[in-house]
C-alpha cells in the first residue's frame, strides 16, 4: 500500500498525485494540515533522507530558520512536527517504507 504525505495545495504534491492517478496506483493521501506528522514519522523520514526532512528552499523554513537552527537535534523533531509546512514534500511510502522525497517521475516509476 502506498501513502503520500503532503499538503493538497502544494504544486509538487499535485504533480505526484496526478502521476499516481494516471498510473492507476492506489494510495492514501495524508494531509499534513489535517493529520500532522508524528515525531516518530519524522524520525523515520530523517533516517531515510539522511538528514532532517526539511525543505530549506521553502518560505516556511526561511521564515523560521534562525529559531530552527538554534535547536538541539531532539527539539528539532518536535519543531518540525508543529511546523509541517517546512517538510520537504511530498513523501511517498510503500508498505511503511520511504521510497521518495519530492516528486521525480523516474523515482516514482521504479516503485
Amino acid at each position: 500500500m502506498y501513502k503520500l504525505f503532503g499538503i493538497p495545495n502544494c504544486d509538487t504534491v499535485k504533480k505526484a498525485r496526478t502521476y499516481l492517478e494516471k498510473k492507476k496506483i492506489d494510495y492514501e493521501f495524508v494531509d499534513f494540515k489535517k493529520t500532522p506528522p508524528t515525531v516518530t514519522e519524522i524520525e523515520k523520514w530523517k533516517e531515510a533522507f539522511g538528514d532532517f526532512p526539511v525543505n530549506t528552499k521553502g518560505t516556511t523554513y526561511k521564515k523560521l530558520k534562525e529559531e530552527y537552527e538554534a535547536l538541539a537535534p531532539k527539539a528539532k523533531l518536535s519543531f518540525i512536527a508543529k511546523n509541517s509546512s517546512m517538510i520537504k514534500r511530498p513523501i511517498l511510502e510503500k508498505n511503511n517504507k520511504v521510497i521518495a522525497f519530492g516528486f521525480n517521475e523516474e523515482e516514482y516509476g521504479k516503485n
